[in-house]
């Protein structure tokens, strides 16, 4: 039985070419769509108009001297708002998001209530990171936003 050896051929070196530039095409391509296709949209309508206000509502939610601490266990989330001296805040309206930060597919509406010493409501979540995108307003009507990271172990 002869061995026979096979040739490199031009012919060869153009199909590996062709082949690692398809694959790195193709990745390329397949990331551009996902991040298209995950990004959740504009934060504001009029980026100037935000820009604008921005200052006078930095002070006046730092006057409230609040501070926001998110938690979960279970299938149960945990907001904290507590004012200067610590104690427990209730606000008079509150609204948030809970969601990804990378895709909005998997964002809930949870309906917290407060229980006399923090906002807790129903939620199913998965391990990993989550951000919880509130606004409240203060009885003396100051809206207070914040994005709240909330980490959740598996």
């Amino acid at each position: 039985m002869a061995k026979t050896t096979r040739e490199f051929t031009g012919r060869h070196a153009l199909m590996i070419f062709c082949g690692a530039f398809t694959v790195i095409i193709g990745v390329n391509l397949a990331l551009a769509y996902n991040a298209i296709n995950t990004f959740p949209g504009l934060e504001v309508k009029n980026s100037y108009v935000a820009s604008q206000e921005f200052d006078v509502r930095r002070s006046a939610q730092q006057s409230l001297g609040w501070s926001v601490y998110a938690s979960a266990q279970e299938d149960q989330v945990t907001l904290e708002i507590t004012d200067a001296e610590g104690q427990p805040v209730e606000v008079a309206k509150l609204s948030a998001t809970l969601g990804r930060a990378t895709h909005v597919k998997d964002d809930q509406e949870p309906d917290f209530q407060f229980n006399g010493t923090a906002y807790v409501a129903p939620a199913d979540l998965g391990p990993g990171n989550w951000n919880i995108r509130m606004v409240a307003r203060a009885k003396n009507g100051v809206e207070f936003t914040q994005r709240v990271i909330l980490h959740v172990k598996g």
